[in-house]
């Protein structure tokens, strides 16, 4: 009798025990494309926060650029249990498989600022990227609206890159029809790596003896890259040069007056966007909110059918003359970060 006591106090004594407790709480994944760029792991813990103390077990992965293993890890997620699954994929048609086969056993994956490209996925959240390549450009020809012009885009198999330039295109395509300005390089920069866009600018101003009046970047990562290579030349401040994500990193770039415009994805909005959809999803529970796309449109390629069920967040321009109130006094990043060895900068 006094085992029988003491089995029944451990069975509930296991019961009750918080490894038990979360066996029996609601999984929810992360998969992110890697943690390279600078917001990714910022996003993850922000997430990991959130879901968290909404009541989820999360569990979070990073492919380092891997297609076949963020497929992988994607697919374990599904094996582990996971309801809802919250992906930044590294290659938006790539990804399409894996949430395809993760929708067929119910699970429900959100395309988390990059799109994914298949009808399957339960909501696609981001910003306005063809905003964002407008504000690019605009920022740009703000400062040159003639001559000679770079382009260079983000990775290819990144489906933002192309929003980006599609809205960089609305801008430039009519001063390059009138004459006004000439493409002189035109590239794309894998894995939206610095190091790869300093080695991509190194050839453009071999190519071009340093004759070009302005670069139109995709990113900050791939700008900072750039004027790395451009600073040799002394072309650094000289050339003016856009970025986006208003890293640290940028925006002390702008305050320095070297980078010339970033653009403010605020993703202290989209994060909880996003943990928001993922709980009811994982829940089984209808949200409301989002708006669908016909992924042609999202895609620019008719061969893609079928809509997607979106939510896009405005994006904001900035340059020197706002960084501080857009960026600074915001909070989305500190004065230390954006004016560090920066003299004469603003009081806080």
């Amino acid at each position: 009798m006094k085992r029988l006591i003491l089995l029944s106090l451990a069975v509930v004594s296991l019961i009750a025990s918080p490894a038990a407790r979360a066996a029996g709480k609601i999984k929810i994944g992360l998969s992110f494309s890697d943690f390279a760029t600078e917001r990714w792991p910022i996003e993850r813990d922000l997430m990991t926060k959130q879901l968290t103390g909404m009541g989820f077990d999360v569990i979070s992965q990073e492919a380092a650029h891997d297609v076949k293993l963020q497929n992988d890890q994607i697919a374990n997620m599904v094996t582990q249990g996971c309801k809802a699954i919250i992906v930044v994929a590294e290659d938006g048609d790539a990804a399409a498989a894996a949430v395809d086969e993760a929708a067929k056993k119910g699970v429900r994956v959100i395309a988390y600022d990059r799109l994914i490209k298949s009808p399957k996925i339960a909501a696609y959240v981001s910003f306005d990227n063809v905003d964002v390549g407008r504000n690019q450009a605009k920022g740009v020809i703000a400062k040159v609206n003639h001559g000679n012009f770079v382009l260079l885009g983000g990775s290819p198999t990144d489906n933002n890159a192309h929003l980006f330039r599609a809205g960089q295109m609305e801008v430039l395509n009519p001063l390059i029809k009138s004459g006004k300005i000439k493409v002189v390089a035109d590239q794309w920069v894998e894995n939206w790596d610095a190091a790869n866009a300093k080695k991509l600018m190194e050839n453009i101003l071999t190519a071009t003896g340093g004759k070009f009046d302005a670069v139109v970047a995709s990113n900050d990562g791939t700008a900072l890259g750039a004027l790395e290579a451009m600073k040799p030349a002394g072309l650094a401040g000289k050339v003016p040069i856009s970025g986006q994500d208003a890293t640290a990193a940028g925006c002390n770039s702008i305050a320095r007056g070297e980078l010339t415009v970033t653009i403010l994805k605020d993703t202290r909005k989209l994060t909880p966007l996003a943990c928001e959809l993922a709980g009811a999803l994982a829940k089984g529970q209808k949200v409301a909110g989002l708006k669908p796309y016909k992924l042609a449109d999202l895609t620019g390629d008719k061969k893609f059918t079928g809509t997607v069920p979106c939510k896009f967040l405005q994006v904001y321009q900035v340059t020197k003359d706002n960084v501080k109130k857009l960026v600074v006094d915001s909070g989305f990043q500190s004065y230390e970060d954006v004016y560090k060895d920066i003299p004469n900068a603003p009081p806080k």
